[in-house]
């Protein structure tokens, strides 16, 4: 019989990987007659089966799992694409209107850092206000 499948036993039953179960060499032969999940909490109590120490941090606190920055990927790529959209519409409207000279450069500035801090809504928004500023 292959010890093997003692060992995946063991583990199942002592809660624990496969690789933390140690096999006592001496009791091998007992080892493998053993059969049922009682066998093996015998043999582990009997000192026949041991189990490596754990390495490394264990968590003592549960981490509570918070909303954060990067948990917000879909809410803020749906808003920035809309800002996007709207933003170009209006530079490309403001630029046309200087090349045309229906506004100066000094005004055009003014209405590009307007755009930039979503003064306007949409580019009629912006058509809008450029009319009531005339």
């Amino acid at each position: 019989m292959k010890v093997d499948l003692k060992k995946k036993l063991a583990a199942r039953v002592l809660g624990v990987g496969k690789e933390k179960i140690v096999f006592d060499t001496a009791r091998i032969q007992e080892i493998k007659e053993a059969i049922t999940r009682q066998d093996i909490k015998t043999l582990f109590e009997d000192g026949a089966i041991s189990m490596k120490d754990r390495k490394g941090k264990r968590k003592i606190i549960k981490r509570k799992w918070r909303r954060k920055g990067g948990k917000i990927k879909k809410v803020v790529g749906r808003r920035k694409k809309k800002y996007i959209t709207i933003v170009r519409k209006q530079r490309a409207f403001l630029k046309i209107a200087k090349n045309k000279k229906i506004i100066d450069a000094k005004k055009h500035k003014e209405l590009r850092d307007k755009v930039k801090t979503k003064a306007f809504k949409s580019l009629a928004h912006l058509k809008e206000n450029l009319g009531a500023g005339k």
